[in-house]
């Protein structure tokens, strides 16, 4: 049986993994992600696909990393990684020479979107737009069924398209991406805003942290949401109308044959995706006169990225 180990470097967790070649996750382990140190990060890494490797029932063929960040073409170094804060790790190198396996690096909305594209919502369509709505945005771009990672593999960073000019300050340096309105953390903020403006409507959700707006955190506004209070609703509406009008902006340059929103916040479903799907329809360029791409959540969870990360590095693409 051929097997690789896909390892998801995020924020706040480094999620590693052996997959086969069927997709199928048989071990995994997730430790905390060291913030602000790519070396200790990097060790973290190479610890977790020590012992993955040494408990894997055969042998381990290749690894592959997806990380939040820009990843050269040549999909080796991590150029810059504003959230992690991390800037010109030669990543693929380090751990190709710790464990002596042949190293792939790649974007870990790429890594999603990849993974979701064969195992997952895409694999049997050919171009698809994968977004993972998460602590930020992320995407991925599939057309013709090969991953479009660009010119210099810089593609598909859709989180910093221009939603609001000059808006609201983004970790990347700009002002008004679009992440800052359609994401994790735009959720947050906005049920904040709203609860501390309603307090007795977001009963729920205010129970459900310390009773103040500030104690609110996204699984708070997700299970209120889930409870009927009307804040927490009203939050969803106003991020899943934010995601549709980027959607809308993305069928204008891409054209593609379907959306495939995946990433933390997606798990709400509905909440999120029917405020994306009407506002999509509204705001697509040309309307009713042309055919508009569903939006279908994501089916393979926190595993897209390992899974997606492992299969890239079992064949380049």
């Amino acid at each position: 049986m051929s097997m690789r180990i896909g390892v998801d470097i995020g924020g706040t967790k480094i999620l590693a993994a052996v997959v086969d070649d069927g997709g199928q996750v048989l071990a995994s382990e997730r430790v905390p992600s060291p913030r602000q140190d790519s070396d200790a990060a990097t060790r973290e890494v190479i610890d977790a696909i020590e012992r993955l490797r040494a408990g894997a029932p055969g042998e381990i063929e290749s690894i592959g990393l997806g990380v939040a960040a820009l990843v050269d073409f040549d999909r080796t170094k991590v150029i810059t990684a504003p959230n992690l804060g991390w800037a010109n790790v030669s990543l693929g190198a380090v751990v190709s020479a710790a464990t002596g396996l042949p190293t792939v690096v790649e974007n870990d909305g790429n890594a999603a979107a990849w993974g979701e594209f064969v195992f997952g919502a895409g694999r049997h369509l050919d171009d698809v737009v994968v977004v993972t709505v998460g602590t930020g945005i992320g995407g991925g771009l599939i057309m013709r069924g090969v991953l479009r990672r660009g010119a210099h593999g810089g593609a598909a960073e859709i989180g910093h398209m221009n939603a609001v000019p000059d808006g609201l300050p983004c970790g990347c340096g700009r002002n008004g991406c679009w992440e800052q309105y359609a994401s994790g953390n735009a959720l947050v903020r906005q049920a904040r805003q709203l609860a501390a403006q309603h307090r007795r409507e977001a009963a729920v959700l205010l129970s459900l942290g310390d009773g103040t707006p500030e104690g609110v955190q996204g699984r708070h506004v997700t299970q209120a949401a889930q409870a009927g209070d009307v804040v927490a609703r009203q939050a969803f509406d106003l991020v899943g109308m934010w995601l549709g009008r980027g959607l809308a902006d993305l069928v204008a340059i891409i054209d593609p044959q379907a959306f495939i929103i995946g990433g933390g916040v997606s798990e709400a479903g509905d909440l999120l995706l029917m405020s994306a799907r009407s506002t999509l329809a509204a705001k697509v360029i040309g309307g009713t006169e042309r055919s508009i791409p569903p939006i279908i959540a994501a089916t393979l969870g926190n595993d897209a990225g390992v899974v997606g990360a492992a299969d890239l590095a079992r064949q380049p693409r």
